[in-house]
């Protein structure tokens, strides 16, 4: 741990030019903590720095451009179940503002100390039912229903939040409606989309992994940006083991010859993306195309390089699903070493479940 410490608080004071002084009385308190206790405990302005900086390591993300913007929000000392709950509140009201979608992070207790315990992997996800709803979300809607949760059995049940709080059991809570925003999916020129009844939730709040900072693990720490338009049209809407509905698509827009040669499957998947590109748009929510975010991630690329940083990548992520050739993304590779401040998935369980 202490040379983890070491490297992220030499990091930190290099990159934010603060005094040398500074940095070597902190490191030598660090290297003491370390040496007393086992651990130690950051700063709110290491804490701020580490979580942007994992957010600008972050492999599989073409949105880094905006790393320095990610607001952070420092909640390890919550432990009551009261606040908690409120701290969830504050962070999907305040990153959805509106629809002006807000990169934010909320950190609560590090690994060593008793915090709470987040169980889905997003804070708002829909819940995974036989036939009905998204299916990636089948293991989590299990959980909900063993803990007395019971949905609408709708393709778009908002599942409940699932915690755990320290010498507490496994609990769920339902949000409030008017604490998620949803956008209901249509198309100007194929008035029949309507009709499907498709919406999508307006932010997505990652928490199934942990934020490690100079040695330090937090295990829920909630994070957001906003969405690419892929991410739900190519991938929610028509991957087929998610909720795989292109031919449903293609029946409301007249597309009925959906053999491969007659490029109608390219044609509906780029339709579905203006239909949820337009969607959010007119619903005043923020959303980033595919082309535009990769031009983005040009930026950022730039931004680095005169910084003198490297920046890595995980190809397979970068290039988008839709017209990645249209990218530079698609046409050079990436370095996919993992560098530290970063989030890092968590290993499951078996099963993934408290009780089994």
């Amino acid at each position: 741990m202490l040379k983890e410490a070491q490297a992220f608080i030499k990091q930190m004071y290099d990159e934010l030019d603060l005094p040398t002084t500074e940095r070597d009385a902190r490191l030598a308190e660090i290297e003491q903590a370390i040496q007393m206790t086992g651990t130690y405990r950051h700063t709110t302005d290491e804490l701020t720095y580490g979580a942007r900086v994992a957010w600008r390591h972050s492999n599989r993300c073409i949105g880094r451009l905006f790393w320095e913007s990610l607001k952070v929000i420092d909640a390890r000392d919550i432990k009551e179940e009261s606040p908690f709950l409120k701290s969830i509140e504050s962070h999907i009201k305040t990153a959805t503002n509106g629809g002006r979608i807000k990169p934010c992070i909320t950190i609560y207790a590090q690994s060593d100390e008793e915090g709470p315990q987040i169980w889905n992997n997003q804070l708002i996800r829909y819940a995974g039912y036989d036939g009905k709803g998204d299916p990636s979300e089948k293991s989590i809607t299990k959980l909900a229903q063993h803990l007395g949760w019971t949905g609408a059995h709708t393709d778009f049940d908002v599942l409940p939040l699932i915690y755990q709080l320290p010498n507490q059991p496994v609990k769920y809570f339902d949000y409030p409606s008017n604490w998620i925003m949803e956008v209901p999916i249509t198309h100007d020129q194929f008035p029949k989309v309507s009709a499907l009844n498709l919406k999508w939730y307006a932010v997505p709040i990652i928490s199934n992994m942990d934020l490690k900072i100079g040695g330090i693990t937090y295990p829920t720490a909630p994070f957001n940006g906003w969405y690419m338009v892929t991410e739900i049209a190519v991938r929610n809407f028509t991957d087929t083991y998610r909720y795989n509905l292109l031919e449903t698509f293609a029946t409301a827009m007249g597309y009925t010859d959906l053999r491969n040669a007659t490029f109608n499957k390219d044609r509906v998947l780029v339709e579905i993306n203006d239909a949820v590109l337009q969607s959010f748009k007119k619903a005043g929510v923020s959303m980033v195309d595919h082309l535009t975010a990769s031009k983005q991630f040009e930026k950022f690329e730039a931004a680095e390089a005169r910084k003198g940083r490297t920046v890595t990548g995980k190809w397979s992520w970068l290039a988008p699903p839709l017209s990645p050739t249209l990218t530079t993304n698609y046409h050079h590779g990436f370095s996919n070493e993992t560098r530290e401040p970063n989030f890092f998935y968590k290993k499951n369980t078996s099963t993934g479940c408290p009780f089994h």
